[in-house]
């Protein structure tokens, strides 16, 4: 946690590199980012919101479980589009941070689901978060066959590759969530 204290007492947006293991790192710039408490985006820009596809409440009462029903990208999109954004009370669809065409889902064979989100700047320190986020929300709400990949749009920022890693791997992601702050600020975007 040395690398930590540094960060802080540089009060810059300076990345935290330890030799050692890559998830302290990964936790560390989620925690920094979390204590710094400045905005990253004093301003995003705000999209209006699309027609939610969703039942109606007697279409919901009628369901039939034992039916293999196909999940499509505007279910998955349905179940993300609300998250609220860790640093502004608006949600990822209004910020443009996810939307229907960043949604792949394979259902039939080997079920997948993989989303793309783009963060509101290319150096947004809540990224992790965002991910986790959706990562958590999918894995609570789809089905135990379904391997879910959350991924940065490729070029939306400064470190999307290395961050899609992290997202990637179930260990690393397990380890975040294990973390009170990290957990807290998920629990919120979720349910907020």
């Amino acid at each position: 946690m040395k690398c930590m204290q540094k960060v802080l007492m540089k009060n810059d947006r300076t990345q935290c590199e330890i030799k050692t293991s890559q998830s302290v790192v990964f936790q560390s710039v989620v925690v920094v980012a979390m204590l710094q408490r400045r905005l990253d985006n004093a301003a995003p820009i705000v999209y209006e919101k699309k027609n939610a596809r969703r039942g109606s409440s007697e279409q919901q009462q009628q369901l039939d479980f034992s039916v293999h029903d196909p999940i499509d990208e505007m279910e998955i999109f349905d179940l993300i589009r609300d998250i609220k954004d860790p640093e502004h009370p608006f949600t990822l669809e209004e910020l443009n941070v996810v939307s229907l065409e960043s949604i792949e889902v394979e259902d039939k064979g080997m079920s997948q689901v993989v989303v793309h989100f783009t963060p509101t700047l290319p150096h947004c320190s809540l990224a992790v978060i965002i991910g986790l986020c959706i990562r958590a929300k999918l894995t609570r709400s789809l089905p135990r066959r379904f391997k879910i990949d959350v991924r940065l749009t490729p070029g939306s920022h400064d470190h999307a590759e290395q961050m899609s890693k992290q997202l990637c791997d179930k260990e690393r992601v397990a380890a975040a969530l294990e973390r009170s702050e990290i957990f807290q600020s998920v629990i919120a975007c979720l349910y907020n």
